[in-house]
């Protein structure tokens, strides 16, 4: 088992900066990829960053490409998600979530899931 508890969320305005944390506890080892996603009212839940855990290589959607960073402390087995120059497009409920089975990052089957932190950009 793997519990993920993020934090950070909060209200922004457009161009502003936060940055999300996941902490993981239990058997965090056995986890091959961490990633964040969203989900705004109305709409399906997408991925927007993911790292593999066994290197450095990171994914990123096209909307958050060149703004967002996801990194991950090893000491602390604490994912991040740092955001800049946000939008109000970005405002939405982000997820983190741990994926044990080998096959890559980018995809929604992930095995556990954070409860969510809020994200608010106002312009």
């Amino acid at each position: 088992q793997v519990q993920l508890v993020e934090s950070g969320g909060g209200s922004v305005q457009a161009g502003g900066s936060l940055r999300l944390s996941c902490a993981a506890s239990g058997y965090t080892y056995s986890s091959y990829c961490m990633g964040w996603f969203r989900q705004a009212p109305g709409k399906e839940r997408e991925v927007v960053a993911a790292r593999y855990l066994g290197g450095s290589a990171t994914d990123y959607a096209d909307s958050v490409k060149g703004r967002f960073a996801i990194s991950y402390d090893y000491a602390k087995n604490t994912l991040y998600l740092s955001m800049n120059s946000a939008k109000p497009e970005d405002t939405a409920m982000y997820y983190c979530a741990a994926r044990l089975n080998r096959g890559g990052c980018w995809t929604n089957e992930y095995n556990y899931w954070g409860q969510g932190t809020q994200v608010t950009v106002s312009s």
